[in-house]
């Protein structure tokens, strides 16, 4: 599989990266087994989970599989701090709770470092140098190689990564963004990925696949042992109005045109978007996720690109329009 460098920076990962928000949770251990053999057999090396996953499941499990089935050294495993199971406060960034989040997902894993440590959402309760400054003690002491943000709007991402820079050799500087990325969600293209590019920041894909339905699984009905069938439903039911549905069938014959499925097409348009890194793709066994794998010798020939872009392409608005050209 293409490695990429994350950002600016010499770290290189898998072109797709492997999520676990299942893992410990609907994803049992067989079949956690399975997904990480087949990607790593498949030149994968990006791994992606969270302390707040399966309550600390997917990370235990991680550190267990990697003991026995992969290498530690052939990975780049990524793990998230600052959710929090707290209804009255879902986020929290202050550095006593980063840090001690930290320690506890290196215990889970197994693993005295993580090679990408990522703050999991903005905490607007914590001024956002002590958020920061928890990102560089975590690679000053070694317990993390790399450092990001999860989930930060563009005026959070730009002033954060701003502030990385201001000071080089004192801050770490960030090296990617996590955010939710689609054919369906576009959201990012407004401020997010303008400023990622400008300051060197490498965007990481969640849900490139659209939740699901951009595999076309939802034409029709809902699958019984979909997400959609589960209690998830609320997670899948925005992408299924439709304007999605537009975009879905534009996908289906772009596949059918290219002899390929449409989850291969909608992953490889995210895959090869300005500023993308890897995609982040979850799977519920490793069929599954060896198909979302098969995507790497696909390249989108222009004029499908084109037609993807149109038929998916958000309404920008003053003051994200560009004036310029009007």
């Amino acid at each position: 599989m293409e490695q990429r460098h994350l950002g600016s920076t010499g770290l290189r990962v898998s072109r797709i990266g492997l999520g676990t928000l299942t893992w410990g949770r609907d994803t049992g251990e067989h079949d956690a087994a399975g997904q990480l053999k087949a990607f790593w057999e498949a030149g994968g090396t990006l791994i992606d989970t969270a302390d707040v996953y399966g309550g600390g499941d997917a990370e235990y499990l991680l550190g267990q599989l990697v003991e026995r089935l992969v290498p530690r050294r052939d990975l780049v495993i990524a793990t998230k701090a600052g959710s929090v199971p707290d209804p009255d406060r879902r986020f929290d960034g202050s550095r006593g709770h980063l840090l001690a989040a930290l320690d506890a997902s290196l215990d889970r894993l197994g693993t005295d470092y993580v090679d990408l440590w990522q703050i999991h959402a903005f905490d607007a309760e914590t001024p956002l140098d002590e958020t920061l400054q928890a990102l560089d003690i975590a690679v000053t002491s070694g317990r993390a190689r790399y450092a990001g943000v999860s989930n930060f709007c563009g005026w959070q991402l730009a002033k954060a990564a701003t502030w990385q820079l201001a000071s080089p050799g004192i801050r770490t500087r960030l090296a990617s963004t996590q955010m939710e990325y689609s054919l369906l969600q576009r959201g990012v293209e407004r401020e997010v990925l303008p400023a990622a590019l400008d300051l060197g920041v490498g965007l990481l894909p969640s849900s490139p696949l659209g939740r699901g339905v951009l595999t076309g699984k939802y034409r029709h009905a809902t699958p019984p042992e979909s997400r959609g069938a589960t209690d998830m439903a609320m997670f899948v039911e925005p992408y299924l109005d439709g304007a999605a549905s537009r975009v879905v069938d534009a996908v289906v014959t772009a596949a059918d045109g290219l002899a390929t499925s449409p989850l291969a097409v909608a992953l490889a348009w995210v895959r090869d978007r300005p500023g993308v890194v890897a995609p982040v793709v979850g799977a519920r066994n490793a069929q599954q996720l060896t198909e979302a794998l098969s995507v790497e010798g696909l390249s989108l020939p222009d004029e499908i690109r084109r037609a993807l872009d149109d038929v998916s392409a958000p309404v920008h608005h003053y003051p994200d329009q560009d004036w310029s050209t009007l």
